[in-house]
């Protein structure tokens, strides 16, 4: 009972085990990155497969009808030694080919997983935020990684060899039936039983691979969250209680591997099976044509040769077809992110606002994340362009659900926002968001250089304009006692800073972006008093001739707000200056009271 409780801590609802038959629509799809190489790798690598086959398939019939039959059963050497050297210098192409067949279908291969993974990255930056909502950080990267490397083997090998396999059995099953059509016949009866067993497994393999799937990316998605809340794990002494739910996933990864192993270990030994029932009927049976000379023994010796290499091509195509299991299985997951369209689309003709004032108004927006529970109800607002407002109330009154309606990340449910009195939906989404810049209470560090996460929000922005920035919001002296100044490098998330000098790296990247609406969370809730008196000047530069929209729970940065906008369970409660409220005596009193109180405490 207690393992259970652990274990329903976690939740990996987004990578449930697809189930959809096997449809050729979706190979085609996969296929289809091929296209842009269809006059370049494509065709050259075939060329290389074709001659490759053509000299396995030309090479027994020398040796069978011709060195035996002719040379060896008239004794005359010479014509051996002739047989001997084509044979040799055959062998010599198939190498050549196979060799550049290898390196150019190895490019072709590593091009199509490129542009898979760079088309998938770029359609996830493009997805809205209530796809991340529903989806773990981990449980992406699978699909971003795992899954398109999964698919390496099926294009730098796969599809080539299910060609020149294709090509090798159509070639020697002419040759057997024009060697002896009757002993073709009864070697080749066992072909049908292993059609049908191969069509029994074809559905329990695939099911197998995608149960791998499910299983890495819920490994994934754990380790990810363990790694990103390591000192959370460690602050409640949780490590044992970590370790045994890692190891329950990872015994689960590995249980899906095995039955997935044990899937396809059964196709070969079919494969070989039938090969020892063909290679007996041949033997018994080729001797009987062979004493009632119906055929020669180099005919017999080449029907041996071809029967060998029928058996090859067979258990390569159970591999291929278990690549493309995989493959396919992959290729769902991968199509299901493809697949997914942004819950906040840009519309054809959107346009772009040239010169953006910064007026806000909320026209009777309601909104809900969940379809049930209303964050908002029909709430009715006006930002004036350059004004500084405050919104304000306890947690879950819908202050973040405002600013997210304000940058796009959701649409209102109902009602609609304007931006200089045009539609938020009506505008593209670039245009907005250069147009709004975000400081958050947990500002997020790229792993870089400091000046490079200052230079993030504005790409082109001078080195002079980057340390312009930095002293305008009194982050620049704290850079320069670094070793290496601006060029410090740090990690993801910045940890080698102090949450202070964090949260002024994010204020001066915001003021280089040089946006029309400024929104700051929580922004100055994790810098101390001092340092908060340190930007006080800054944040005057920062939200000059800007509408600027601040969310505080530490309501004395907010005095000075042109507006206060009090918002309880969704509703606007009220609104006004300081001094108009604290003489209503309402909510936003008794906010104040209630903070100021339990400081003087």
């Amino acid at each position: 009972m207690e393992h259970a409780t652990k274990k329903a801590r976690f939740h990996y609802s987004s990578d449930q085990v697809i189930e959809k038959p096997f449809n050729w629509t979706q190979m085609y799809r996969l296929l289809g990155y091929m296209k842009p190489y269809a006059k370049s790798h494509l065709p050259k690598t075939i060329v290389m497969m074709l001659l490759a086959t053509a000299v396995r398939l030309i090479v027994p019939i020398f040796i069978g009808k011709y060195a035996i039959d002719q040379a060896i059963e008239t004794k005359n050497l010479s014509l051996l030694y002739s047989f001997a050297a084509i044979v040799l210098a055959l062998y010599v192409i198939a190498w050549i080919s196979n060799v550049f067949r290898i390196r150019w279908m190895n490019e072709l291969g590593q091009h199509i997983i490129y542009d898979i993974r760079a088309a998938l990255f770029k359609h996830i930056q493009r997805l809205s935020h209530r796809f991340f909502d529903q989806r773990s950080a981990g449980s992406i990267l699978v699909r971003v990684i795992n899954d398109v490397n999964s698919m390496q083997d099926l294009f730098t090998n796969g599809v080539v060899n299910l060609i020149m396999d294709i090509v090798m059995l159509v070639g020697i099953v002419i040759i057997l039936f024009t060697l002896s059509p009757e002993l073709a016949v009864l070697v080749l009866i066992v072909l049908p039983i292993m059609f049908f067993i191969s069509t029994k497994l074809r559905r329990r393999i695939r099911r197998s691979w995608q149960e791998v799937r499910q299983r890495q990316s819920k490994l994934n998605s754990h380790l990810n969250e363990s790694i990103q809340g390591i000192r959370v794990t460690q602050s409640y002494a949780q490590e044992k209680e970590n370790m045994e739910f890692f190891d329950d996933l990872n015994t689960d990864n590995f249980k899906s591997w095995k039955d997935a192993s044990k899937m396809n270990a059964l196709f070969r030994p079919f494969v070989e099976m039938s090969s020892a029932v063909g290679a007996a009927v041949l033997i018994w049976y080729g001797a009987t044509l062979i004493q009632s000379e119906t055929i020669t023994i180099g005919v017999f010796v080449s029907f041996a040769f071809y029967l060998g290499m029928f058996w090859e091509p067979i258990s390569r195509l159970g591999q291929v077809y278990n690549q493309l299991l995989v493959g396919m299985a992959s290729s769902e997951r991968i199509f299901e992110f493809l697949d997914e369209k942004p819950s906040v689309p840009e519309k054809p003709k959107a346009i772009a606002l040239n010169d953006v004032k910064g007026e806000v108004v909320f026209e009777d927006v309601e909104f809900s994340y969940d379809d049930k529970r209303k964050a908002l109800h029909q709430i009715n607002l006006r930002f004036n362009a350059g004004e500084t407002i405050a919104l304000v109330g306890h947690t879950g009154s819908g202050k973040s659900t405002v600013v997210n309606l304000i940058s796009r990340f959701y649409d209102p449910t109902n009602g609609r926002v304007l931006l200089d009195g045009v539609d938020l939906r009506d505008i593209k989404l670039d245009n907005l968001r250069t147009n709004v810049s975000y400081v958050l209470q947990d500002t997020f560090i790229f792993a870089g250089t400091i000046m490079d996460n200052i230079r993030f929000g504005r790409p082109d922005a001078t080195d002079e304009e980057v340390k312009a920035a930095a002293k305008a919001i009194g982050a620049h002296s704290f850079i320069e006692k670094l070793e290496k100044g601006y060029e410090t490098e740090v990690e993801e998330k910045g940890n080698v800073l102090s949450v202070g000098e964090r949260q002024l790296l994010s204020f001066a990247r915001a003021l280089l972006a040089n946006p029309k609406i400024l929104i700051l969370d929580e922004a100055t809730a994790s810098i101390d008093t001092e340092t908060e008196l340190k930007i006080q000047e800054g944040l005057k530069k920062l939200l000059h001739n800007r509408t600027a929209i601040m969310i505080a729970h530490r309501l004395s940065t907010i005095r000075d707000s042109d507006n206060i906008i009090v918002l309880d369970h969704g509703n606007v409660m009220e609104q006004g200056t300081h001094n108009e409220l604290m003489k209503e005596q309402g909510m936003y009193y008794h906010l104040v009271k209630s903070q100021y109180s339990a400081m003087t405490k």
